[in-house]
């Protein structure tokens, strides 16, 4: 203790999903002590991070490209039951085997600059002083929500991806989904059995991707992705640049007219929405499939955002800050990356702590 009510620790990492689990992995297999040397704070009720709100139709089947933690794969996994319960005893039995020691529910409400060189984490359970920290936040926390004209005067329901129900409490609903991505999509394909109408709405055309996803695919989606980062752009979602792929259950929503794409609408009115050149569309529901933002706003004392928007860092560590470590953002978002970064991190780190130079990680990119 350092000072009344403050825990001293090594590290802290803010998050217990998958980025904020390879993390504390690492640390506890370089030595880190949980407790004594870092801490893993999560502000959700129970083990498995953002899956756990997850729909009870997305099915572990219908899930895409969910990659094992460091260590313990997950395996015999029953693909019909839902994706929320699955991965959520997978995160807790890993939790358990390595002794990690998750603290919840803790929400992180400021990180600011401490004594001694210390990061202040401030939260619901006190305060925690560290000398580095890997925020592994996620983007769930943090829904986006375009803004149209007319949209207050909706008469009907209007509702995120984060809070979507499943397929049921749409019955006989005259439901509008807006967005692209693989979310919107699952969600239209499963509504439209019980919806009395269904209407597809994006700003882009869609682009459907035939063949499997190869690893040339992916690796251009994080080329990508490192590339808008990098000047301090909002990351693109995969989707953007991998395309929808085009597989039998699409094919068939295609045929039956499910995923008949258009064009984004100008206004909404109070009861559906409008387009420019005079059409309406009548609705109940306004479904926003459209994605997430960085959950950062705790690390705002620390002033590292720059004009652009973003946090600039190398591999995972903040340029204007080596203590910091943004890990699951960016390039690092997909559950393959964020193991990797998550060992990169600790890596850093011990070298950090030892005083040793931090080698560097390549070209300055950007988080938003």
């Amino acid at each position: 203790m350092n000072n009344i009510g403050v825990h001293d620790v090594d590290v802290v990492v803010i998050g217990a999903g998958q980025a904020g689990l390879s993390s504390a992995y690492h640390l506890r297999r370089t030595g880190f002590e949980p407790d004594r040397d870092f801490v893993v704070l999560d502000h959700a009720p129970s083990p498995g991070g953002a899956w756990q709100f997850r729909w009870p139709s997305l099915t572990f089947g219908k899930v895409h490209g969910m990659h094992a933690l460091p260590g313990m794969e997950l395996t015999d996994a029953d693909p019909a039951r839902p994706s929320s319960e699955v991965v959520s005893e997978y995160f807790d039995r890993y939790e358990r085997t390595f002794d990690l020691r998750v603290r919840r529910p803790v929400d992180v409400r400021a990180v600011r600059e401490g004594a001694d060189g210390r990061l202040l984490v401030e939260t619901s359970a006190g305060t925690w002083a560290a000398r580095a920290l890997i925020n592994a936040t996620g983007t769930w926390d943090r829904p986006f929500w375009p803004r149209y004209p007319g949209q207050e005067t909706f008469r009907g329901r209007q509702l995120h991806t984060a809070q979507y129900p499943g397929p049921e409490e749409f019955a006989g609903r005259r439901v509008i989904v807006v967005g692209g991505g693989a979310s919107g999509t699952q969600h239209l394909m499963e509504i439209a059995p019980y919806a009395a109408a269904t209407t597809w709405v994006t700003r882009r055309p869609p682009v459907f991707r035939e063949g499997p996803y190869s690893e040339e695919v992916g690796r251009a989606a994080v080329a990508l992705v490192e590339d808008r980062v990098r000047q301090g752009l909002p990351p693109r979602s995969v989707v953007s640049v991998t395309g929808l792929p085009l597989n039998d259950a699409i094919r068939k929503a295609i045929e039956d007219g499910v995923l008949d794409r258009q064009p984004m609408f100008d206004r909404i009115a109070p009861d559906g929405v409008e387009w420019a050149d005079g059409r309406h569309v009548e609705a109940d529901v306004i479904l926003w499939a459209t994605g997430f933002r960085a959950a950062i706003d705790h690390l705002a004392p620390l002033r590292l955002r720059e004009p652009g928007g973003g946090i600039r860092v190398e591999g995972t560590r903040a340029v204007s800050d080596p203590r910091i470590h943004l890990v699951g953002y960016g390039p690092s978002a997909s559950t393959i990356g964020a193991n990797r970064a998550g060992r990169a991190a600790v890596r850093d780190i011990r070298r950090l702590l030892a005083g040793e130079p931090v080698k560097e990680a390549g070209e300055a990119a950007a988080v938003a």
